[in-house]
């Protein structure tokens, strides 16, 4: 069947715009409902059927699809050769490999069935926009929207919340508040439910759940939306009477101040926001204690409470008040004890202090419990430092150590006598200075008398001189001593270079030369700066040896 193409395109815009349901959907929507429809007409739901929609061309096209079989057991699944060429001859349908398509026109359709369609169809919107819903808005579970009233009654409110419209029962609102048609609303999803039918029912909205009350005070109170003050639990009666635990664990943080806030202005714009009825709902904050005793004392403000008695394993807590107090502790018509056992968790018992005398209880005071809380609290400060400290010393190394060598948390050291450290270091130095052996000095013998004559009459076979045998005796003596001087000089220069190289090798060992003892007494130190006067005023060159020739000129003579 050809069709407008652009009357249908435009049709199909206008459902996905109006239902935000996608052009994929909706054309498979209409080709599940047309063969849905056609198979009724059909006769039976085992008839095959095939649609095929060209939205752009604008054709719609729908077959009853049969088998091509030599024997035909079912005529309307199968039919023969010979039956499908006759049919195909007519116009009736076309042979397609072993299949037999029957063409079907749906201005042939009967009404029965063209409304049928229109059901289905409807039905696939239907469903198509819940699923479409709730993409959209399970990402909002737990937070406000807002929306317009559509309409309004004794039962409750029809909200329009964009592309759906939800329903707000009367039980979920806030006291006795009104609305009218075209105002605005906030409301707070609680949850959404794919499964349920109808277009609204599937949306589960509140005024009156303590999650509303929750959004109220994380948008009005900074503290709470940056997580320096926790909302440890939240018991409310709506349009009466509402309890907020409140904690934080900075203790320079007061909480219950930072939500009432100077002269009360915060929590006065929480409350504003509860419903338009006559009367205003209260808001008590708590101040959340891990000691069940101050809590549960703490949950039943207004009501000055003395003490109070508490059993954590059975949940079980009876609370002493004044006299005069009972009646803010039960509440109007019991809405502070229901709010403060709701709170806590505990069941609990209100007594006076006049029953709780002659009853003969005791009970723990306030005064008491405070004690013990604030005792835990440095409790916990100081394992909180010790804990850091630990953190803070964890895998510490040293300067020079080997890796996974852990500082110690404390060094001690006992007290010594510095010249103990002074021992032990000259220790150190003795063991590393190299022991200089004493140097000694080699005697040079002198020769005799005899021997120089000896010697002189070897080496000189005939010598002839005028001199006599004394004074050349003297000569030679003279000759000797000043060899045995020039010896001695370049001994001592020796000792004096090994001097020097000790003494250098003394000053590497860094020990304090007041410390260090000397090798050398004073007497050889004297000795060596002799040596080193006459070294400087001594020079071997300027000796001259050639006046001895003389003598042996005059004996060749």
């Amino acid at each position: 069947m050809v069709i407008n193409a652009k009357e249908f395109r435009e049709a199909i815009e206008a459902i996905e715009l109006s239902k935000g349901i996608s052009r994929e959907t909706i054309l498979s929507a209409l080709e599940e409902a047309m063969k849905r429809g056609y198979r009724k007409e059909l006769g039976g739901d085992d008839a095959v059927v095939e649609v095929l929609i060209d939205d752009e061309k604008g054709i719609i096209e729908m077959y009853n699809v049969k088998d091509i079989v030599e024997e035909v057991e079912d005529d309307f699944l199968q039919v023969s050769p010979e039956d499908a060429k006759e049919l195909e001859k007519e116009g009736k349908g076309q042979i397609r490999g072993d299949k037999f398509y029957i063409d079907a026109s749906i201005e042939t359709l009967r009404k029965a069935t063209a409304n049928s369609i229109k059901s289905i169809l409807k039905q696939k919107f239907a469903e198509a926009e819940k699923a479409v819903l709730y993409e959209m808005f399970k990402d909002k579970i737990n937070t406000m929207i807002t929306g317009k009233v559509e309409k309004a009654d004794e039962k409750g409110c029809q909200v329009n919340i964009g592309r759906t419209s939800v329903y707000l029962p009367r039980k979920e609102m806030i006291g006795d508040e009104k609305f009218t048609v075209g105002s605005d609303i906030r409301l707070f999803v609680q949850s959404v439910e794919s499964g349920s039918k109808g277009n609204s029912a599937h949306i589960v909205v509140t005024r009156a759940g303590t999650g509303f009350l929750e959004v109220l005070f994380n948008e009005e109170i900074r503290e709470i939306y940056d997580g320096s003050i926790i909302i440890k639990g939240i018991a409310r009666e709506a349009g009466e009477r509402s309890k907020v635990a409140v904690y934080a664990e900075d203790p320079q943080i007061d909480p219950a101040g930072a939500c009432i806030g100077q002269n009360g202005n915060r929590i006065q714009k929480i409350v504003s926001q509860l419903g338009n009825g006559q009367a205003k709902e209260k808001i008590d904050i708590i101040a959340y204690s891990d000691n069940p005793g101050l809590y549960v004392m703490e949950a039943l403000k207004p009501a000055r409470v003395v003490g109070v008695i508490c059993n954590p394993e059975e949940k079980k807590a009876t609370v002493v008040v004044k006299d005069d107090s009972l009646s803010l502790a039960i509440g109007r018509r019991g809405v502070n004890a229901r709010l403060a056992v709701r709170l806590t968790g505990y069941d609990i018992d209100i007594k006076t202090e006049t029953d709780a005398l002659n009853e003969g209880l005791e009970y723990q005071s306030l005064e008491e419990l405070q004690a013990l809380e604030e005792e835990a609290l440095e409790r916990k400060k100081a394992a909180e430092e010790v804990a850091s400290q630990s953190v803070s010393h964890a895998g510490e190394v040293l300067p020079g150590l080997p890796e996974g060598y852990v500082a110690p948390d404390k060094r001690v050291y006992e007290d010594e006598d510095n010249n103990d450290i002074d021992e032990a270091l000259l220790e150190k130095a003795e063991e590393e200075v190299v022991e200089v052996a004493p140097v000694k000095e080699e005697k040079v013998e002198e020769p005799s008398k005899e021997e120089v004559k000896e010697e002189v009459a070897k080496e000189v076979k005939e010598v002839k001189t005028t001199t006599t045998l004394s004074d050349l005796e003297k000569t030679l003596e003279s000759e000797s001593n000043k060899s045995n001087k020039k010896s001695n000089f370049k001994k001592n220069s020796r000792k004096k270079k090994e001097d020097e190289e000790e003494e250098v090798k003394l000053a590497s060992t860094q020990v304090d030369p007041a410390n260090r003892m000397s090798i050398y007494t004073e007497e050889e130190l004297r000795e060596m700066e002799e040596e080193e006067e006459y070294e400087d005023d001594v020079d071997e060159e300027d000796v001259d040896y050639d006046e001895y020739d003389e003598y042996y000129d005059d004996d060749e003579k």
